[in-house]
């Protein structure tokens, strides 16, 4: 994700997450973290201002953080929400990191899941984590990402296509 990007990731932040979207300010936030973050955008053959999913992380030493991820509407279904945590959660292990957590909202079934068949477990409740909405969130860990299997499981991730929309 570079700058210009923002804008474009911002729109599609309301469009997904509706009143708990994070602000453009937010996100020029965590792109000034530098080297601690990494931040990714997919977009479909429009360009730069026409993104499809986009994800982020926070990356110290041996520990990682899913930030934020997002998939618009119509691309749901097609794998690309699996293939950029995949992407993160390789991005991760490359710099080190042997575990990673991240929240979820908690009636988000279908992210539990994704997140589920790369090992996360849930590890308790924020209540009324996302605002101004309210909602709880699920806190869940994948504490072997550093494992040579799990590299394994990322490639395979990595080397299937994404479904056409």
């Amino acid at each position: 994700m570079r700058w210009w990007h923002i804008g474009p990731v911002a729109r599609l932040e309301r469009t997904v997450f509706g009143a708990d979207a994070w602000s453009e300010e937010l996100f020029w936030s965590e792109l000034a973290q530098g080297a601690l973050r990494y931040y990714l955008v997919a977009v479909d053959d429009d360009g730069w201002d026409a993104p499809v999913g986009y994800g982020g992380m926070a990356a110290y030493a041996e520990e990682s953080y899913i930030q934020t991820l997002a998939v618009t509407p119509a691309g749901r279904g097609t794998g690309l929400g699996t293939r950029l945590l995949a992407t993160l959660l390789s991005v991760a292990r490359a710099r080190g990191a042997a575990m990673c957590a991240l929240e979820v909202r908690t009636d988000n079934a279908a992210a539990q899941s994704i997140y589920r068949k790369f090992g996360f477990r849930g590890a308790g409740v924020r209540r009324g984590y996302y605002q101004p909405s309210g909602a709880d969130a699920l806190v869940m860990v994948a504490d072997r990402i550093g494992a040579t299997g799990y590299g394994k499981l990322l490639d395979r991730v990595l080397d299937s296509p994404v479904a056409p929309r």
